[in-house]
């Protein structure tokens, strides 16, 4: 392991300064955001669309600016900076756009011959009230403006609190944000612990927060005070299974991508590896070859696509990780090793022999560094996977019916087979994590519904004059008389309800919707004659 002493080749930029926001304005600042949502501002349609198409041209317009933010916070190479925090959510919002009247339109449902028939059950989606949103560090644009648009998209008002640890990102935001949607409806809070847990003490209606678990356990507790639901995106170790019959060339181009991508400090990123042990060697070898040749005519410490650590703390933390584990005796650096604090460097590392209780396993590595174990076969792995809290992301490179068993004998947020973090492109597909990496989903229509709630509603006939006598059975007999028996029994065979058989199955396919609606109206018909008789 080597420590880098002379004149740093690019220095990190010295931290921005932003003003916090005093402890005192936060009260008032939520009280104003709940009086803006009690006004129905933000419901109409209109109103949201408005906001989201303004989100989406501050982002593009702004493209270049972000991308230099970032530059300054950990030299985020200015496509990947582009590509993730820009073009990201604005693809997300122009689909939230696409569908946004189809999501906020209510649901309707199946109804029933029993009590409720010629009645209207629907599902609506309404708005929760007034949401904090607490964005993270490592993707400060993305991870702070994709779910603001869907909290504004599901008709919320939104306090707003960007990460401090990104500098240069949170002073962009202070400087060029205000102003660019409804001020009545999105409110500002900047600052770091002290005004964060101020924020917590108020009632809201959601809390979403994306971070490490240390802080949305404390999160979680605070929630609880006002029963408030919170969206938890955390991280967690994201494993890969290299399985003996895998396509070893692809997979360590890929590993490495996804390793080195951000310098490692993705909340997807592969974290540690089980590789079979029968092609334990073969991978070895050519994940050597690819990190020796990735970032060609360029070092890794040289090349513009290689980004920094956020910061001394972060780098000092995984410092101890690589020192220690260094000093182990039964593991051995396969590559990398070098490190540069005044240039918050460190080289993407890898080591071989690792076992699971080193210090490299302890928690979510969230850096460039790599420990690699070999395994016995699939269950090995399995069995090591469920060993531990369940992670954001599953990664498997094998044939279809291993990666499958993967699939089926563990539990993780999500999983991608034969690749790296695919599955968090499209915004179809829900992302979130389960257990230890988080709670909630987002992306697309998940999250749309995450900032909503589905509000069960029964739209009933108002029953004039004869119109009342399909419910003639729940009212006391008119004569006094109990009903018949037979009619007792036909109740019971109504409301006594089996599960359905092949046959009851096809009857009920074939007959559709017209069928059912011609069913209500003879059994309404028959209720309604028998009570006028007295026979009910």
């Amino acid at each position: 392991m080597a420590s880098a002493t002379s004149t740093p080749k690019t220095a990190p930029a010295p931290p921005a300064s932003t003003p916090a926001t005093a402890l005192s304005a936060i009260a008032s600042t939520v009280a104003s955001a709940r009086a803006t949502f009690d006004a129905g501002v933000t419901r109409p349609i209109e109103w949201r669309r408005a906001q989201l198409r303004a989100l989406r041209s501050w982002l593009l317009d702004n493209n270049d600016n972000i991308c230099e933010a970032l530059a300054l916070d950990m030299r985020k190479p200015k496509q990947a900076a582009s590509a993730g925090d820009v073009l990201f959510v604005a693809n997300e919002i122009a689909y939230m756009l696409d569908h946004l009247d189809e999501w906020t339109r209510p649901e309707p449902q199946p109804g029933s011959l029993v009590f409720t028939a010629g009645g209207r059950p629907e599902i609506r989606r309404e708005p929760l009230g007034v949401v904090l949103v607490i964005g993270a560090w490592n993707f400060p644009f993305q991870l702070t403006m994709l779910p603001l648009a869907q909290a504004i998209a599901a008709g919320n008002a939104v306090v707003l609190k960007p990460s401090e640890v990104a500098t240069h990102s949170e002073s962009f935001i202070f400087r060029r944000f205000p102003g660019v949607l409804d001020p009545r409806a999105v409110k500002l809070v900047f600052g770091g612990a002290a005004e964060t847990t101020e924020a917590l003490k108020q009632k809201f209606d959601t809390i979403f927060y994306t971070g490490n678990g240390t802080v949305g356990r404390i999160i979680h507790a605070a929630a609880t005070r006002h029963l408030t639901p919170v969206v938890l995106e955390l991280g967690g170790k994201c494993p890969v299974y290299i399985h003996e019959d895998a396509d070893v060339g692809a997979a360590c181009k890929r590993l490495f991508w996804a390793k080195t991508t951000q310098a490692g400090q993705v909340c997807l990123c592969p974290d540690y590896v089980l590789v079979h042990k029968k092609i334990a060697s073969q991978f070895y070898e050519a994940l050597k070859k690819v990190a020796s040749s990735y970032f060609l005519p360029h070092s890794a410490r040289d090349s513009p696509q290689y980004a920094r650590i956020i910061n001394h703390r972060h780098f000092g933390r995984l410092e101890s990780v690589m020192r220690r584990q260094t000093e182990l005796g039964h593991c051995r650096v396969l590559f990398g090793g070098e490190m540069a604090e005044d240039e918050l460097y460190i080289a993407p590392t890898a080591f071989v022999g690792v076992r699971d209780d080193d210090p490299i396993m302890e928690d979510e590595v969230f850096g460039p560094l790599l420990g690699i174990i070999e395994v016995d076969n699939e269950d090995d792995a399995i069995k090591r996977i469920n060993k531990r809290d369940h992670p954001l992301s599953l990664y498997v490179f094998a044939n279809p019916k291993t990666a499958s068993k993967l699939l089926n004998s563990t539990s993780s947020g999500s999983a991608t087979v034969n690749d790296f973090y695919m599955h968090s492109y499209l915004p179809w597909l829900p992302f979130g994590g389960v257990g230890g990496s988080g709670m909630g989903a987002y992306h697309g229509e998940a999250g749309f519904l995450a900032f909503s709630h589905r509000r069960t509603t029964m739209w009933m006939p108002r029953g004039r004059g004869d119109l009342d006598a399909g419910n003639a059975p729940r009212y006391p007999p008119k004569n006094g008389k109990p009903p018949s028996p037979l009619v007792t029994r036909i109740m019971m065979m109504v409301l006594v309800r089996e599960p359905a058989g092949w046959l009851a199955k096809t009857v009920a396919r074939a007959v559709g919707r017209w069928g059912r609606i011609g069913a209500l109206v003879v059994l309404a018909f028959w209720v309604g004659r028998l009570s006028s008789r007295g026979k009910l």
